[in-house]
């Protein structure tokens, strides 16, 4: 990001109407504490290659009935056969599948001689540093030799870091081993293996085989510390978790399931994200969850045949839903709370909203939404956590005819000028229930007024005038924090490797250098780290009031003033002058402006930041007026 600080004179010579504001200092709508959040979903590799800090892919050889195990990406070292097998002895029941690493000599491993070994390139690179990483691996068979784990360049060979590991491992018993490499030198690039050998004179079996680097918080199983912060630094009131498609699955025994993502590792089967710490994820962010619980529809359905439960055979995952939630905040006298307090965690979270599904209105699912799947989830849960915010999934409220004592999710995707046309879209919403706008992008350009066309590809980055079509949509939903109570950008992360979807609002590699914030992350975080407790009233001599600048005003303790503004489709600087109630001449504010050098401006991975960021003082002149112009495509905030 492009920086400078700047004074700006009480008084700007006219270069147009002014736009003359007067805010009152009372009187408007009370604002969500909630706002801004974020919503995660596996989806681009974002946790697993992603945020989830382990180097190791495909650690323990997962296959489930939709997708076989597989051996990609190991590759085997000196004269080593690998091959997946199912021993008489797993080593668990949820991770059945290792590989055997032996010697290749006319199919006899015991008459080899040398090092043989496996050999992983993590996901798509794994960056060296001078830091201690801390490593495991599991072991059936004989072996009273030395293993040897070290982080070898791909390219050179050099070893930056090596460590000797005793064996006392046996042919009836999976044996634990654990260690550290500390390299004393950064590797040039991420094209780096992590490799395991060992001795050729016998065959052994491995199997979740990890290694972690330094993680946020200096968490266990923890997180990328540059990730966790890209996420910090944004100000997120809620955790929108698990959200997306990836909650629902692809198929029968492909969903979501709580269960097999708490215990021990080797005792989580395989799917995307079972190894994630949610709930320290939270705790960590220091936000409120939104915890989605599945809702009996699967994705691989279409409108004509959609893949749901029947009403018949739902009951069992409401009762799976009910038994999550005492897991999460049921006391250690219940079942699950009992389970919890097993794993360490005896004092119960608080979960004050809980999302029925994912957008069950698409695919086929909004009928049996309506008709059983909702009212059977909204009824378990509301009787007996009445405090609970139970939200649809399905848009609109009213039409699954929900009572107001629940809320609804709203999605929207679609192009910058659609974003800026809805303004005031949620002025004219159903004020009896409030309403979290789950998820939202830009993710088409311009296209001479037309929506977005799910047909037409989609933007693989975001661009600088979908971020401020973006913030107008948001500077609407602020004036409605009395019903809308969070909005969180979706999806959140890419790996530029592997993905699915784009734009994203963060995108990475294997080389924390080399994280990209998006132009959407800038203003998201402009907007959400100035917050205010209630709008305000006021009045304006431009009439309309709105176009081409749209503009917000709140206010936290008296005098204490936050006004939000973008800037769109103008040909000129717009002069602004603001009074606030209260304030008077000679006051001081703080204006603070991004920018980019044109509308299609993007954050591109490998290129520098776009985003140009300036910082004003203003001081209020005759009559407590504050005055500035903001042009074309900037996004604004100022504070008193």
């Amino acid at each position: 990001m492009i920086f400078s600080r700047l004074s700006v004179l009480p008084v700007l010579a006219g270069v147009a109407s002014a736009i003359n504001i007067t805010a009152s200092a009372s009187g408007g709508n009370a604002s969500s504490p909630l706002a801004y959040g974020l919503m995660f979903e596996d989806i681009n590799h974002s946790g697993e290659g992603g945020i989830y800090a382990e180097l190791i892919q495909n650690r323990a050889f997962q296959g489930n009935r939709e997708y076989a195990s597989t051996l990609t990406p190991w590759k085997a070292i000196g004269s080593s056969v690998l091959t997946l097998q199912n021993t008489s002895i797993p080593l668990s029941s949820a991770l059945p599948t290792s590989v055997n690493v032996r010697a290749s000599s006319n199919g006899t491993p015991h008459d080899s001689t040398g090092t043989i070994g496996i050999s992983n390139p993590g996901w798509w690179g794994i960056s060296v540093q001078p830091q201690t990483y801390t490593g495991s691996f599991w072991v059936l068979g004989s072996y009273t030799g030395n293993f040897t784990a070290s982080l070898v360049s791909a390219t050179s060979g050099t070893i930056f870091a090596s460590v000797e590991i005793p064996s006392n491992s046996t042919a009836r018993e999976w044996t634990e081993f654990s260690f550290s490499l500390n390299p004393l030198t950064a590797a040039p690039d991420v094209n780096n293996n992590f490799v395991i050998a060992f001795d050729s004179g016998t065959s052994l079996n491995f199997n979740l085989i990890s290694l972690f680097p330094p993680t946020y918080n200096d968490r266990p199983n923890g997180n990328r510390p540059e990730l966790m912060k890209a996420l910090i630094d944004l100000n997120p009131s809620f955790f929108r978790i698990p959200g997306g498609n990836n909650i629902e699955g692809d198929t029968f025994g492909y969903r979501w399931a709580w269960n097999e993502t708490i215990g021990p590792l080797k005792d989580r089967p395989g799917r995307p994200g079972m190894n994630l710490g949610i709930p320290k994820w939270c705790t960590d962010l220091d936000v409120e969850p939104i915890l989605g619980v599945w809702s009996g529809f699967y994705l691989n359905g279409d409108v004509t045949n959609p893949d749901v439960v029947p009403e018949a055979d739902l009951q069992p995952y409401v009762d799976d839903a009910m038994n999550e939630l005492e897991f999460l905040i049921g006391d250690t006298s219940t079942t699950y709370g009992a389970l919890r307090a097993s794993l360490g965690y005896p004092e119960p979270w608080k979960i004050n909203y809980v999302e029925v599904g994912n957008e069950d209105n698409l695919g086929g699912g909004e009928s049996s939404y309506i008709s059983y799947r909702w009212p059977m989830f909204y009824n378990a849960i509301h009787a007996k956590y009445p405090d609970i915010l139970v939200i649809s999934s399905a848009q609109d409220l009213l039409s699954v005819g929900a009572p107001h004592t629940s809320g609804t999710d709203f999605h929207q995707y679609s192009r910058p000028d659609d974003f800026a046309l809805q303004f005031e879209h949620f002025d004219h919403s159903n004020r009896s229930y409030p309403i979290l706008l789950g998820e939202y992008a830009v993710i088409q350009p311009n296209a001479n007024g037309a929506p977005v066309d799910w047909n037409a590809a989609k933007m693989d980055y975001g661009t600088w005038i979908g971020a401020v079509g973006e913030a107008i949509y948001l500077l609407g939903m602020e004036r409605n924090g009395d019903i809308v109570f969070g909005a969180s950008y979706a999806p959140g992360f890419q790996n530029i490797n592997s993905f699915q979807w784009t734009p994203d609002l963060v995108t990475f590699s294997a080389d924390p250098e080399k994280t990209v914030r998006s132009c959407s992350w800038h203003q998201l975080q402009l907007l959400s780290n100035n917050r205010y407790n209630a709008t305000v009233p006021f009045t304006t001599t431009n009439s309309p009031p709105f176009g081409p600048a749209f503009y917000v005003i709140g206010v936290n303790n008296p005098g204490e003033y936050v006004f939000k503004a973008t800037v769109y489709n103008t040909t000129e600087p717009i002069p602004f002058s603001i009074n606030f109630e209260g304030v008077d001449a000679g006051a001081t504010g703080i204006l603070t402006v991004l920018n980019a050098p044109e509308g299609n401006s993007m954050n591109v991975y490998g290129g520098e930041d776009v985003v140009i960021k300036t910082v004003s003082n203003v001081t209020a002149g005759a009559g407590g007026k504050f005055e500035f112009e903001l042009k074309e495509y900037d996004i604004a905030v100022f504070t008193t």
